[in-house]
């Protein structure tokens, strides 16, 4: 009898039945035939510290023990405090107010609603649309939906139903441009705030690695002068550091290389090291306190049911407290340096008239081709490898825990490399 699970992204007339899973330890998950695979995904980019930590689990049990879930609306409770402190002292200086929610695509909800309502408590109510990037994926949502790339992305069907906002192109200046590369980027953002910052809220953007939406990869320059035309133009600037955020990119959040701050930051997947669904959208002093006042639209018409989960902030916590002690940038770098050498640094790889593109930021590796038929067959020629790759559109990529080793580091892009170079009848 076949499961009654709906799965996600499957085309329900041609998917191949689910695996089983039935275990996990540090890089690794167990199918119930007892195949061992290393994660190269590391679950959706969430499981960093790899499974059965045995940190992150005995804080879930000893929080279990004491307080599973109470309602945040007019309560509090000790781990949702202490994380929100925690997020404050790691963040960006000046991210100084939390409001928590239960996944990434809600988070942004979040941050889109705040915004909206930020310019309407300062009496412009015509700032009620968005500014995106093309490339964009910010989830799944019907708010985050419209925000997504309307034309690559894969809420296309979904464009009469949902609500219209503006795009500017995306970057293509990659990270180590030079400004000149850069202020081409910056003037076709300019562009379009021009003409259209009178109805615009704020700027959307996924900082330094657009995910989802084709693993793009942009300069830090873009962020700088990205923050300085949302002043100019009196538009906010929202990172979703979802799939950014807690080192991804090499540092610990994206907005680190740029050494600015954004008017507001979501935060989710690594925040608990993917233990437990949570997220948080992080806001400034001016946005925090537009919102103190008497009018009954001052207050931020909000609440998830499971927000400030105190499981989920307990191992948030944790995650947290062993990112650091641990030296997880450290780790990044390492694992940066052996993507660079092996798929960066291989040239027959590079040179291959189907490839596209190759290239590496922090803990992420991507080989994008030119068709993505020349992908097909990689994932199971990857799990001959013993390596679970799951590619998209025309991208394989990898974004593994940080506790991977440098050889099962190898072992991931041999995989990437064989499984496509294979695919291709190369060798």
């Amino acid at each position: 009898m076949s499961s009654p699970v709906w799965h996600p992204y499957a085309h329900l007339k041609h998917q191949a039945p689910a695996l089983k899973v039935v275990g996990g330890q540090g890089t690794h998950f167990t199918l119930e035939s007892g195949e061992r695979l290393l994660d190269a995904t590391c679950s959706w980019w969430c499981m960093i510290h790899g499974y059965g930590h045995p940190r992150l689990v005995k804080a879930i049990q000893e929080q279990a023990a004491t307080l599973c879930h109470v309602m945040l609306g007019g309560l509090t409770h000790e781990p949702a405090d202490l994380l929100a402190r925690e997020l404050v002292r790691i963040t960006p200086q000046g991210l100084n107010h939390v409001f928590y929610s239960d996944s990434g695509s809600v988070g942004m909800e979040v941050a889109m609603k705040m915004a909206v309502q930020y310019h309407f408590l300062r009496g412009r109510p015509q700032k009620h649309r968005m500014l995106s990037l093309m490339k964009a994926y910010h989830g799944d949502t019907a708010g985050c939906m419209a925000v997504c790339d309307p034309e690559e992305g894969m809420h296309s069907l979904f464009s009469g139903f949902l609500p219209q906002h503006y795009f500017a192109p995306a970057p293509i200046s990659s990270f180590d441009a030079d400004q000149a590369s850069v202020d081409a980027d910056l003037a076709a953002l300019r562009k379009v705030l021009e003409a259209h910052h009178r109805e615009i809220a704020a700027l959307l953007m996924e900082p330094l690695l657009q995910a989802a939406g084709g693993l793009n990869m942009t300069s830090p320059l873009y962020l700088r002068g990205a923050r300085e035309l949302c002043d100019e133009f009196d538009v906010l600037l929202i990172f979703d550091e979802v799939a950014t955020g807690f080192g991804r990119t090499g540092r610990l959040f994206a907005a680190n290389h740029a050494d600015i701050c954004p008017d507001i930051m979501v935060l989710s997947k690594g925040l608990t090291g993917g233990y437990l669904g949570h997220a948080a959208t992080l806001a400034t002093d001016q946005v925090h306190d537009t919102f103190i006042g008497d009018s009954e639209y001052h207050a931020f018409m909000h609440g998830p049911t499971f927000m400030g989960n105190p499981l989920a902030c307990r191992v948030a916590l944790e995650s947290i407290r062993v990112f650091e002690e641990d030296h997880y940038l450290d780790r990044i770098a390492r694992l940066n340096a052996v993507l660079k050498a092996e798929l960066e640094g291989d040239e027959d790889l590079r040179r291959h008239p189907r490839i596209a593109d190759v290239r590496t930021l922090g803990a992420t590796g991507v080989i994008e081709v030119k068709d993505s038929a020349d992908l097909k067959g990689v994932a199971e020629q990857a799990r001959e490898r013993g390596v679970w790759l799951r590619s998209f559109g025309r991208w394989l990529y990898t974004m593994p825990a940080y506790i991977t080793s440098d050889d099962d580091m190898r072992r991931i892009t041999d995989a990437m490399k064989a499984s496509f170079l294979n695919s291709l009848g190369n060798r």
